[in-house]
């Protein structure tokens, strides 16, 4: 019977171990680094089709309108420029409607991937402006 319930436990902890092997695979797996749009579309060109993460702003002028902002005529999708970290300008279609907070973001993070044409988001990561910024906090 010891010798059984010995068998049991190690069996358990066998399933247990490789559960979370799996899960932290699964984790890693899935991250990405922050690249620009050059090295996302080069990523692209050599045949990799995974979700690329890109950090930028949105397109403004100097009047700090922003630029090539296009919502679609049901509203369920839009398109938009962005300019990278390193300031090139892609346009970036995102399949679902504009998220609140995009038009007041300060930096935006877009994953997904290129097709030909264009940047394709499967989503959209919004970095907003504190309301707890040094000028405004009072004692």
């Amino acid at each position: 019977r010891t010798k059984e319930k010995m068998k049991n436990s190690h069996a358990i902890s066998i399933v247990f171990i490789s559960i979370v092997i799996i899960i932290i695979i699964t984790t890693f797996g899935d991250a990405s680094t922050y690249v620009s749009f050059s090295e996302a579309r080069s990523m692209y060109n050599i045949g990799n089709r995974s979700k690329i993460h890109v950090v930028g702003q949105l397109n403004k002028n100097e009047n700090n309108e922003i630029q090539g902002l296009i919502n679609s005529k049901n509203k369920l999708s839009f398109s938009f420029d962005m300019i990278d970290e390193n300031g090139k300008i892609e346009s970036v279609f995102y399949g679902e409607p504009m998220p609140p907070d995009l038009l007041l973001s300060e930096q935006i993070v877009v994953i997904g991937s290129y097709n030909e044409e264009s940047f394709i988001a499967n989503e959209i990561l919004l970095k907003c402006p504190s309301k707890y910024t040094e000028n405004n906090l009072k004692l």
